[in-house]
């Protein structure tokens, strides 16, 4: 449903946003290739360390704790939550950008330096830590971020004067974010539920 005030359009969320949905897409790209380029110039014992940590914890078998939930639960919402933030605030139209640079960067940063603690194997390694996170968490934030950007354009366009301020968001909009908070908590529970049998099964080959 279009809904339109004085010359303001606001678009329910899903309905309209394939140009923000690519925009945010090669935003995200960017990031990737930056992170990768930035990776090139980190220090070889970075690596080394790096590795030997992930085989100090394979060693350790470390079981999922108390004191773990909460540092799993920042790495599988801080994305998605700031995403859905930003979408009240009319800086959201700049920032969201911003921030899924940030996010592809990271996210390429990690696996470079996995590839040069343990070469073409730390593809695998960066699978079996990042890819069930990734797998959750990159859908989540793609769907609070589109349409959290149209809605803090629209905020945005308010600042200008262009337009009175929007009606708030719809139930669609609501619905999207608990049902994506919902994946997230169970993402969270896979991952704490699972540690480090996928990360000791992906270094099982190599030497430790």
């Amino acid at each position: 449903m279009l809904m339109r005030r004085k010359g303001f359009a606001l678009t329910a969320p899903g309905t309209g946003s394939l140009p923000r949905l690519v925009l945010l897409a090669l935003c995200f790209a960017g990031g990737v290739f930056l992170g990768q380029v930035l990776a090139g110039r980190v220090p070889e014992d970075v690596g080394e360390q790096l590795g030997a940590y992930l085989r100090d914890y394979v060693r350790l078998e470390r079981t999922a704790s108390p004191d773990a939930v909460l540092p799993a639960l920042a790495l599988y919402f801080r994305y998605p939550l700031l995403a859905f933030l930003l979408g009240f605030s009319a800086v959201g139209v700049v920032l969201l950008p911003c921030l899924t640079v940030v996010f592809g960067f990271f996210l390429s940063f990690s696996v470079c330096c996995f590839t040069a603690a343990f070469g073409a194997d730390g593809l695998l390694v960066a699978l079996a830590v990042l890819g069930w996170r990734c797998l959750v968490t990159l859908p989540c934030y793609f769907l609070l971020a589109v349409p959290g950007w149209g809605l803090a354009a629209g905020l945005a366009a308010v600042s200008f004067g262009r337009g009175q301020r929007p009606p708030p968001a719809g139930r669609a909009w609501w619905r999207r974010a608990a049902l994506c908070g919902a994946v997230l908590l169970a993402g969270v529970c896979v991952e704490l539920a699972l540690p480090p049998a996928l990360l000791r099964l992906a270094l099982g080959h190599l030497t430790l």
